[in-house]
């Protein structure tokens, strides 16, 4: 990567981050930047950008519970939406064809059918990096995003499949060999450690499952995917993603530059991708009315609609295999590139601020609610609760435990991760499944004799909005939470926390204490 994409993405970067915006809109404005000073994008470029894609579908697959797919409000939610909505854009397009409207007029019956598909898509790079960011990846809406994502995903192969006349050759049946593997894979993991090994493994698997898939004609893509949800269940499987975070995030810069270096865009080609813009505020409709009717509680619908509002990299995919086979101008590749660019803006942006949206307009948003709601999404009710901690990693469920022992069934952990609840209450842990910033969730809960919440989260940004989703459902008891760095204690104390625990400095602290009973017994 040249110094001039690295110097550029950076300033970009930064610059969004001052004014409180995701760095990935700056890398776009970046790609468009060096695109106007005349920059391509070279093939280490493009190569950076899929392995980026590559690494974060890995790690996608290491968090999904594949039994999450089997559920009716991911399959019949994303089957149904695809359904709908190439038939509605069908007839917009059609309209603004039959209109004369600038390049819509272009447009036949077939290519607004292509068209109108290839918008269906919700972005899995931009839902991932925003729902990593917020701490939301594992939470009820996360989740069903992530879903419906992995759902989309399995239609991208089946439409390549048909454009491309590329079928999938006799031997992609073996795939399901990997199925019998997993001891050998699991075996591996075991004896890597924690270092640089561990690292390797992840690239090792990512790019292998890869390769694999596409050897046998299909997506490589999805073959990276699968070889993540085959390993989530895997001790390792959260340390194995963490310790690829930084690398996928990097090169995932790559992706974001990339479509920013696609084209130049005229003032009619601009035009054209904010008019197909106008129309992302009727897919989130279109989401959060099926979710509802799929019995989902309106906060859960509203936050995942919301999110996958947005115009999808595959997208371009289609709309570059059109191009090729001249079934559409070339000038559509640069529109479709820049309204997938635009809606990457607009969800950024306006999911920054969902949950407060939420709890703002609750009242009319819970009245499209189902009366029956699904058993997932009933509220437990935590018993003589005094103390609650919410966040059972490592550093909760330390808490937790040494809780337990001073005030024994007193003290309760909640956790938005099913899974990691259903291990603890194996091990008889007092826990629930529970998503701190559901005011729904505090409202139903009688807090009149909790005396103390402790907030365990790696995100500032989700302890400060638990703490305001505290305040509104009227919490008169005490909020201790975690800090990371130095430059976070203040701002959680702006918040609402009474007391702030820098991790390593405490740490540091109770290591110290710990030892000196050394010298005493």
């Amino acid at each position: 990567m040249e110094f001039a994409f690295i110097l550029l993405a950076f300033i970009c970067g930064l610059a969004l981050k001052l004014v409180g915006l995701p760095t990935l809109i700056g890398y776009l404005l970046a790609g468009f930047a060096l695109n106007y000073f005349q920059f391509t994008a070279s093939e280490s470029l493009q190569s950076i950008a899929n392995f980026g894609i590559t690494l974060m579908l890995f790690t996608i697959g290491l968090k999904l519970n594949v039994k999450d797919l089997y559920k009716p409000e991911v399959w019949a939610g994303s089957i149904s939406h695809t359904l709908v909505w190439v038939s509605v854009m069908n007839l917009v397009l059609i309209g603004l064809a039959w209109l004369g409207l600038g390049m819509f007029s272009q447009l036949d019956f077939f290519t607004q059918a292509l068209l109108a598909f290839s918008l269906s898509f919700s972005s899995t790079v931009c839902i991932v990096k925003i729902l990593e960011e917020s701490g939301e990846i594992k939470t009820r809406h996360g989740k069903l995003a992530i879903g419906i994502l992995v759902m989309q995903d399995i239609f991208a192969v089946l439409f390549l499949v048909v454009a491309t006349g590329k079928i999938p050759s006799i031997w992609a049946f073996g795939l399901f060999a990997l199925l019998f593997a997993k001891p050998i894979w699991s075996k591996i993991l075991e004896q890597v450690g924690h270092g640089e090994l561990m690292v390797l493994s992840g690239f090792l698997l990512a790019f292998g499952g890869y390769e694999l898939f596409e050897l046998v004609g299909v997506k490589g893509d999805l073959g990276a995917l699968v070889v993540g949800m085959l390993i989530a269940s895997h001790s390792k499987s959260t340390e194995l993603a963490k310790s690829l975070m930084s690398f996928k995030d990097l090169f995932l810069i790559g992706f974001f530059l990339t479509i920013g270096l696609t084209a130049l865009p005229t003032i009619e080609l601009t035009l054209t991708a904010l008019v197909l813009c106008l129309f992302i505020p009727v897919k989130f409709l279109l989401f959060f009315k099926l979710f509802t009717l799929l019995k989902l509680r309106a906060r859960t619908s509203y936050l995942a609609s919301l999110v996958l509002s947005n115009y999808s990299e595959f997208g371009l995919i289609v709309v570059a295999l059109m191009v090729s086979l001249e079934w559409i101008s070339p000038e559509w590749l640069v529109i479709v590139a820049m309204a997938v660019s635009f809606s990457f803006v607009f969800t950024s942006f306006v999911y920054k601020s969902s949950h407060n949206q939420f709890n703002q307009y609750k009242d009319k948003l819970k009245a499209h609610e189902h009366p029956t709601p699904l058993l997932e999404d009933t509220y437990v009710q935590p018993e003589n609760a005094e103390i609650i901690v919410i966040g059972l990693g490592r550093v909760g469920k330390g808490a937790y435990a040494s809780l337990q022992q001073m005030v024994g069934e007193k003290v309760w952990g909640m956790d938005a991760d099913p899974a990691r609840i259903s291990k603890l209450q194996n091990q008889n842990y007092q826990v629930m499944v529970g998503d701190g910033e559901d005011i729904d969730q505090w409202e139903s809960m009688d807090l009149s004799e909790v005396k103390l919440v402790l907030l365990a989260l790696p995100s500032i940004q989700d302890i400060c909005n638990i703490t305001e989703q505290l305040k509104h459902a009227q919490y008169a008891g005490k909020i201790a939470s975690i800090a990371r760095y130095e430059d976070e204690i203040e701002p959680l104390l702006n918040a609402g926390s009474d007391k702030v625990f820098n991790f390593f400095t405490e740490a540091g602290t109770g290591f110290a204490e710990e030892s000196l009973q050394i010298l005493k017994n």
